[in-house]
């Protein structure tokens, strides 16, 4: 039995009429960039995961960049974020002259550890970028009383958690700005690139909707120096067909992940906490093995996808090696990226395509 890592097709092939018919009346009326079917997906997306108003753009990485510059980030300033997470949580930081500090993470959670944040935080510390990664939320309320102490601006990044609660709240409304992606494999995917941006705060939001566009809020006259980061009409006219499904695509996922709890009893497999405070939508399910690279082989030959997610944490990656942080500085995060293997989790796979997966593994 085959069964892939993903087949976005399968999901594709299912609204592709409804999605052909909303890129057709977006291309009729010619309403290429921002426009009405982006102000209907950011009111619907607001609406259906409850928060007060979003922000359509035109990646998940600009987002990260805009918050940054609401966190008022510059040179000089230290930002403390995650290395195990994919390299643009850390871009924001970067573009705007700052200085990423990684801190290790929890090895049931795969999110940061609180404690060691405190531990890294200097003079020169002016926020943190939290990952909820693979749609697990990181635990807030720690993170939070630590910076609210310490009068720092917290970022939450959430291009793997659209639809993930923290204690009854929707990730990015805890801290003080909350960033999505809507690349096409994220739970809720375009075609082709997208993203979002919410802040409770009035004033961070504004500010967000200036950069945006230019820095812009009437026609040809500028505030600030801003960014051309508007979401494209095609995106949010599909965004806006795929929106309804979320709530069963996230459902799908969660009984998937329950069956590879329940089913996966191989010696030596570590598998994800699910913490009490926030249940994971499950953009990934990554367990840990000591023979990682040997049993991803073994389920190669049983004809199951795989993929490393992510093999190498940021602070051994040579764009930052300029850091100075050495193997063994962040053991945690270091023993993951060589242990971790990601599973087929998608909504469309089939429980016989997922008991297979679990039975390759038991045998390995």
């Amino acid at each position: 039995m085959k069964v892939p890592f993903l087949d976005l097709s399968l999901q594709h092939q299912a609204v592709r009429e409804q999605v052909l018919m909303a890129l057709a009346a977006t291309y009729d009326a010619s309403r290429f960039i921002l426009g009405k079917d982006v102000e209907e997906f950011e009111k619907n997306f607001s609406a259906t995961l409850g928060y007060p108003r979003a922000l359509g753009m035109n990646s998940g990485t600009s987002p990260l960049h805009v918050a940054s510059v609401c966190g008022s980030f510059g040179p000089g300033d230290e930002v403390i974020t995650t290395p195990f997470t994919f390299i643009s949580s850390a871009w924001g930081i970067s573009y705007v002259g700052a200085k990423p500090v990684f801190t290790d993470i929890e090895e049931d959670t795969f999110n940061l550890d609180p404690a060691k944040i405190e531990a890294a935080i200097t003079p020169r510390t002016k926020g943190i970028v939290v990952v909820h990664l693979f749609g697990q939320p990181a635990r807030m309320d720690e993170i939070m009383a630590l910076a609210r102490r310490r009068n720092l601006f917290v970022v939450e990044d959430c291009a793997q958690a659209v639809g993930a609660r923290y204690k009854n709240t929707p990730v990015g409304l805890v801290g003080d700005a909350g960033t999505f992606s809507f690349y096409p494999t994220k739970n809720l995917g375009g075609c082709g690139e997208g993203g979002a941006f919410v802040s409770r705060q009035d004033g961070v939001f504004e500010k967000a909707r200036l950069l945006r566009n230019h820095g812009s809020a009437q026609r040809y006259h500028h505030e600030m120096v801003g960014f051309n980061f508007r979401m494209d009409g095609f995106q949010g006219a599909v965004l806006n067909v795929k929106l309804p499904h979320l709530a069963a695509w996230i459902a799908r996922r969660r009984a998937i992940a329950a069956r590879y709890r329940a089913g996966l009893k191989l010696a030596d497999v570590r598998l994800p906490v699910q913490p009490d405070y926030g249940e994971s939508v499950h953009h990934q399910f990554t367990l840990l093995h000591p023979r990682r690279d040997a049993l991803k082989e073994h389920l190669a030959r049983h004809d199951v996808g795989t993929d490393l997610i992510y093999p190498v944490p940021l602070h051994l990656q040579k764009v930052y090696a300029s850091l100075g942080v050495p193997r063994g500085a962040l053991p945690v995060a270091e023993r993951v990226c060589d242990t971790c293997l990601s599973l087929p989790i998608f909504p469309e796979l089939t429980d016989a395509q997922v008991d297979h997966v679990i039975k390759t593994i038991n045998a390995f």
